[in-house]
């Protein structure tokens, strides 16, 4: 709940950030130039900023054959490029994807997961990981959240035009930017929870995807709930670094007893997930062999 609201509260202060902007540069073309450049190097760079805070590096298949040649069977059963491998030497089992899109992508796994997991249940983590990477998902997140602060900057632009039109300024003005600072937070507050309820839906569909694609999904909820049970054991402290990442995650770092936050998570719960995956276990009959995801 701590992490959730600090992340609410650095996202009201960018909100703040940007109406600071619009009143002290009186440029709205301006700020639109600055938000264009995050969002471009949020979008352009994300991949390799989530490696740099997860201490991962790039690995060849030398190191790591095992792990590449269970990305190249399942990049050629997907019918899609493979992407750059990395390994963070992490101990909290996980795995995380990113990239702006099939060419530009990195799958990482920790060395915590690698050492826990059997062949069948990390071949069903890197095929979430990698639906994830086809579907484009980090740059639906990230075009998502700016709409958010682009509803926002749309409605401070309506109010500062009106404010600082033709160079009036009234006694009136600390009551308006008040009340821009006040929409503005709706808007954002509003963004938040739709962004993580779109993450969540996103991580059902990859759980789907990657079933269907392996053929075996009690593999892959077998990894979730092992990997989720060893997470809930780590100590708290050690995974308030990892709990700013939770959206690149294949199962998030909340800890034992995350309580509220679970409505603020952006994955579902684990009753959730394993509930899909018995669904689809049951439609494909557990087929003893790997399928095509459609």
């Amino acid at each position: 709940m701590r992490m959730t609201v600090t992340m609410f509260l650095l996202g009201l202060l960018y909100v703040a950030f940007v109406a600071a902007l619009v009143v002290l540069l009186k440029s709205w073309v301006l700020v639109v130039v600055v938000a264009a450049g995050m969002l471009g190097a949020q979008y352009w760079f994300s991949d390799r900023i989530a490696l740099f805070a997860m201490r991962g590096r790039v690995v060849e298949r030398e190191e790591y054959p095992e792990l590449h040649a269970v990305i190249d069977r399942l990049c050629a059963l997907a019918d899609m490029p493979k992407p750059v491998v990395a390994v963070s030497e992490m101990d909290m089992p996980n795995a995380f994807a990113t990239g702006r899109n099939p060419d530009n992508a990195v799958v990482c796994v920790t060395t915590g997961l690698l050492r826990r997991l059997e062949p069948a249940e990390l071949e069903g983590v890197l095929a979430h990981e990698l639906s994830h990477v086809a579907h484009k998902d980090v740059a639906v997140i990230t075009i998502a959240s700016f709409l958010g602060v682009i509803a926002g900057l749309i409605v401070r632009f309506a109010f500062y035009s009106q404010l600082f039109g033709g160079g009036r300024r009234d006694q009136n003005t600390a009551v308006v930017f008040a009340a821009v600072m006040g929409v503005s937070a709706a808007v954002y507050a509003i963004s938040f929870l739709l962004i993580r309820a779109l993450s969540r839906y996103r991580e059902l569909a990859a759980d789907r995807a990657a079933a269907l694609l392996t053929g075996r999904p009690s593999a892959l909820a077998s990894a979730l709930t092992k990997v989720t049970g060893d997470i809930a054991r780590i100590p708290s402290k050690d995974l308030r670094t990892a709990q700013a990442f939770n959206a690149f995650y294949f199962t998030p770092a909340l800890g034992a007893e995350p309580g509220v936050a679970r409505i603020f998570s952006t994955h579902p719960s684990l009753e959730q997930r394993l509930e899909q995956l018995g669904r689809i276990s049951g439609e494909l009959g557990e087929a003893a062999t790997p399928g095509r995801a459609g």
